[in-house]
């Protein structure tokens, strides 16, 4: 069945586009850090071929590394001396600044460089916003090397410093959603062994002032003074939820308590 199932794959699935003779092209598709190693690149190579002791240049940045080594996942990290047209494999260029190879960055030879740089990702838009700040004040250098080492392999996180009279400095971070930010504060107190405090989340605002301006808050503290204030607005979220019939008693207080209002309700026949 395996067997049949992977001959398939090869006879139904076209091969990956490309021009194996062009210039360099590889797009970033994952990075994560490694303390003896670096940053290290997940690429998948749209044009071109990437060997060995290449000198490598980030698009974005014109900053030229060496490929010190590369390879593939088998799933082990196998040693390869090349990464051709279609593969994708890992990239170790030394790389010591966290934000030396961005995710969705493209990478080409120094010495041959492609025009242009590959489409890359669309940047996702942060829902839910929360500030996080250190329990104690000579933590915040590791929170902020923490942060940094997540962003790599999450593109969605987003941080920017802040400071509070009662907490100190930290972090106003943006997240997807709830769960999102669960995950990421369970990740920093557990990998990095950090103890964090964490505000009340809050979402993005829509505000309409009474000179008919309109702008974007993610924080109460930003809002203008009430006086200047016409109207005020939150993002809503149209969902369609399919679940079991036995949760839906359940489900429906949620959505009650959470300010959701019922349009429509369809039951199995």
């Amino acid at each position: 069945m395996c067997r049949t199932f992977l001959e398939r794959l090869v006879r139904d699935i076209p091969p990956p586009e490309g021009d194996p003779e062009g210039p360099l092209q590889a797009l970033i598709i994952d990075s994560w850090f490694d303390n003896y190693l670096g940053v290290v690149s997940l690429i998948r190579i749209k044009n071109g071929t990437l060997r060995k002791g290449d000198k490598v240049k980030v698009m974005s940045t014109g900053q030229t590394y060496n490929a010190d080594r590369l390879g593939i996942f088998t799933p082990k990290q196998v040693d390869r001396t090349e990464l051709k047209c279609g593969e994708v494999g890992w990239l170790v260029c030394a790389i010591k600044d966290i934000h030396g190879a961005p995710v969705g960055d493209t990478l080409t030879l120094a010495r041959n460089p492609a025009e242009k740089a590959l489409p890359g990702f669309k940047k996702v838009k942060p829902q839910v916003y929360a500030g996080l700040f250190p329990v104690s004040s000579d933590d915040y250098e590791a929170f902020r090397d923490a942060l940094g080492k997540l962003s790599l392999n999450d593109a969605s996180l987003f941080y920017e410093p802040e400071s509070s009279s009662a907490l100190g400095f930290g972090f106003r971070c943006g997240f997807l959603g709830l769960l999102h930010m669960e995950i990421i504060q369970e990740r920093l107190e557990r990998e990095y062994d950090l103890d964090l405090i964490t505000t009340a989340p809050t979402v993005v605002y829509e505000v309409e002032t009474t000179s008919r301006e309109v702008i974007y808050v993610d924080s109460p503290s930003k809002l203008p003074a009430v006086n200047n204030i016409y109207e005020l607005r939150e993002p809503i979220a149209e969902c369609h939820m399919l679940l079991p019939q036995a949760y839906l008693g359940n489900v429906i207080t949620l959505c009650v308590e959470k300010r959701g209002v019922q349009t429509n309700m369809v039951l199995p026949r």
